[in-house]
């Protein structure tokens, strides 16, 4: 397991939200930082650290990505026509980790990673397994035919702490989803405010 997947229990409290909305989640017991000094974070944050907290909440939702992969999301997005804010959220769904995620073929968006680089996803009929793969409108997910009644994905089906959101249309009896659009914003289920405005500013200095 790598250090970026063994602080997925810290990012909650290091952010002081609930962001992925888990009832489990630490925060839930105890909102501040993780570690020896954490109970002493408490000083106001420069717009600066804002920018920078906003920006570490998001990375670490998206499974906690790398800053080199993060960064060259960012870079894409203020390519693209439109707001760079949105774009960069668009691009961010697009990402297989992503869409396995909101599908609910299993639990956690670090479990989707895990999932994918297993073998246990295809897209239009071919096994693909990079979780940063991204995906276009149309594309075609599925769990393979031997994988489809693993426990993992039958009880994350299940959760009822969550939906599928409209722009993913799923069918859970078949274990495929259909990439129908791609999301603004506010389409997004997040469990927290996510402002990709501030981290445009923040890479914009």
């Amino acid at each position: 397991m790598t250090k970026r997947s063994e602080a997925k229990y810290k990012i909650d409290r290091r952010m002081g939200q609930n962001i992925w909305g888990r009832p489990k989640s630490p925060v839930n017991r105890r909102e501040y930082g993780p570690g020896q000094h954490g109970q002493r974070r408490k000083g106001k944050l420069s717009d600066f650290g804002v920018q920078l907290r906003a920006k570490q909440k998001l990375k670490g939702y998206y499974a906690n990505i790398s800053e080199r992969q993060f960064h060259s999301i960012y870079v894409e997005a203020t390519r693209l026509k439109g707001d760079s804010g949105e774009n960069l959220i668009g691009l961010l769904e697009r990402r297989l980790d992503s869409v396995v995620y909101r599908s609910k073929f299993v639990a956690t968006i670090f479990a989707a990673r895990q999932f994918i680089n297993h073998g246990h996803i295809k897209v239009n009929g071919k096994r693909v397994n990079i979780s940063s793969y991204k995906v276009r409108v149309g594309d075609v997910i599925e769990v393979k035919e031997s994988s489809k009644q693993l426990a993992i994905v039958l009880e994350a089906s299940q959760l009822a702490e969550r939906d599928v959101p409209d722009y993913i249309e799923v069918d859970h009896n078949k274990m495929t989803a259909k990439f129908a659009r791609v999301p603004a914003l506010s389409d997004v289920p997040f469990a927290v405010q996510m402002e990709p405005h501030l981290i445009v500013e923040f890479y914009s200095r």
